[in-house]
């Protein structure tokens, strides 16, 4: 469908937060992720690590216009966590946006894991040619590459979702379109929320054209119902260091860029540590312990213990403690000066 034959969407524009790097979201900041999908803020993450971050992906994302990226019709890149861009890493643990997530996850710091950290590039191009193109994605929902079930009912978020804008809106455009849930008897958000393709029986589809082509086809009953999304999408106003934070069952979708135009994304996803039926999207962090250098080991012997606990290393007082994993994880990562002390003091060691 040619945009420029749409009804112009609500724009949506971030809210400041505080600036002083605590816990920050006010109360009606975390009732709108909570009650309505999403909140869009600025203000999470220092300006320095924005600024570097954003200079080291543009120099290793292809370039808009290029042969690689022409290639490029999904997601994904080679930067991720944990990364050997120190920033990366850093914005990946910041302890505002730790704080954040768990403010509207409802629970403390040490109860929340990170299952996703990457950064990656969109490019602005002439119509869709294949069904995965991501260029004017499909109204959907991202629960069904993260998790094992479906997410729980509403009142019971598991996990947060975070899109860190590293371009200007005005260089690219590209908005993320959302769908506001207006409340327990929306009709958008009706469950399960199963009607998108790549759910249940219906195959994947990423382009929007071919997607709602196909569920035409599939499901000819409810084609007027996803026009309706479409209809009811709001733009976020993107500049560089704003985040979209929204859930796995918030109605969402990327849309075109400018042709020869390039965008650059984190994408960030935090889950309560009780659900281990979402996965990690990458390959497991510990993989990066036999880079040259040691990274991965510096990184742990550098973080806060919530910060560890957050990657999934054992928090002081779990049961995995006692004086021989103490004395052994201590031979692994002390000679990286790692402190110990938290985990020795926690609990009578045996």
């Amino acid at each position: 469908m040619n945009q420029s034959s749409e009804v112009k969407p609500k724009q949506v524009f971030p809210e400041s937060i505080s600036s002083t790097h605590k816990t920050v979201l006010n109360v009606d900041q975390i009732k709108q992720w909570r009650e309505a999908g999403f909140v869009f803020v600025h203000g999470v993450f220092p300006s320095d690590l924005v600024d570097i971050l954003r200079s080291e992906a543009h120099k290793r994302l292809p370039a808009a216009d290029t042969e690689d990226s022409s290639r490029v019709r999904g997601f994904g890149s080679d930067i991720v966590f944990p990364s050997d861009i120190s920033e990366h890493n850093l914005m990946t643990l910041d302890q505002t946006l730790l704080q954040t997530v768990a403010q509207l996850l409802a629970c403390s710091v040490d109860d929340i894991r990170l299952t996703q950290s990457d950064v990656w590039a969109k490019y602005g191009r002439d119509e869709s040619d294949e069904d995965f193109d991501n260029s004017d994605q499909r109204m959907h929902v991202d629960y069904p590459n993260h998790t094992l079930v479906h997410p729980p009912r509403w009142d019971r978020p598991e996990a947060v979702e975070a899109i860190v804008y590293l371009d200007n809106i005005e260089d690219c455009s590209g908005p993320t379109a959302v769908v506001e849930r207006l409340g327990p008897q929306d009709p958008a958000y009706r469950w399960p929320i199963i009607d998108t393709p790549g759910v249940a029986d219906l195959d994947y589809v990423n382009d929007r054209g071919r997607a709602e082509d196909y569920f035409s086809a599939k499901r000819p009953a409810l084609s007027n119902w996803r026009k309706s999304l479409y209809e009811r999408e709001a733009y976020v106003q993107y500049h560089v260091g704003d985040v979209l934070f929204y859930r796995h069952d918030t109605w969402h979708r990327g849309t075109p860029l400018q042709k020869g135009k390039r965008r650059i994304v984190m994408n960030l996803t935090f889950r309560r540590s009780m659900s281990e039926w979402i996965s990690t999207l990458h390959i497991g962090w510990a993989w990066a312990s036999y880079r040259p250098g040691k990274p991965l080991s510096h990184l742990l012997a550098n973080l806060t213990v919530d910060q560890r606990t957050v990657l999934g290393f054992p928090k002081p007082g779990s049961d995995y403690w006692n004086s021989q994993t103490l004395a052994a994880v201590e031979a692994r990562y002390g000679s990286f000066g790692m402190d110990m002390d938290p985990y020795r003091d926690s609990k009578l060691l045996k």
